[in-house]
């Protein structure tokens, strides 16, 4: 019963994680283009842009994105260098999203029939925030040791997937 009901919890709405996906765009593509020294200027600038946005949510995106906060104002992460990771050639297009679940596991939702392909192209990549991974058909659960794991190997894989 347990895992129904963790499974059914990491169900979002459509509506929900597309207004995120367009938010979170939003947010890398304004970083890149201008200057943000504070969440409020981000909120700001993403409404003036029509994109529904609060501080809380903002927060929460920049944490998910892995963007680091620096004397001169917010910075994305860095993105991986395809060189790094060559296991993971050839696996870019069967990623569809990527969401947190907890503080040490990352919930990957593939293509159908596509997880144990993405998970095993993880597990080789070497990539020393992985403890393990486990998948199904179409989703993978990759653990980490701690939240600033967590956090970089998110931004690793939105980079590298493009989700």
């Amino acid at each position: 019963m347990r895992i129904i009901y963790f499974l059914c919890a990491l169900n979002e709405m459509p509506a929900e994680v597309e207004s995120r996906r367009k938010r979170q765009a939003a947010i890398l593509d304004i970083l890149q283009n201008q200057p943000v020294t504070r969440q409020t200027e981000l909120v700001a600038i993403l409404r003036d842009q029509g994109i529904e946005a609060t501080q809380s949510s903002v927060s929460r995106d920049l944490k998910q994105l892995g963007v680091s906060k620096l004397d001169s104002g917010y910075a994305q992460p860095e993105a991986p260098d395809a060189r790094d990771d060559p296991a993971l050639t050839g696996t870019s297009g069967f990623v569809r999203d990527i969401q947190t679940a907890g503080a040490n596991l990352t919930v990957v939702k593939t293509a159908v029939g596509a997880a144990q392909r993405v998970a095993v192209h993880l597990d080789r990549s070497a990539w020393t925030e992985i403890v393990g991974t486990l998948s199904g058909d179409d989703t993978i659960f990759v653990a980490t040791r701690s939240v600033a794991d967590q956090r970089r190997l998110v931004a690793k894989l939105r980079a590298r997937f493009n989700a």
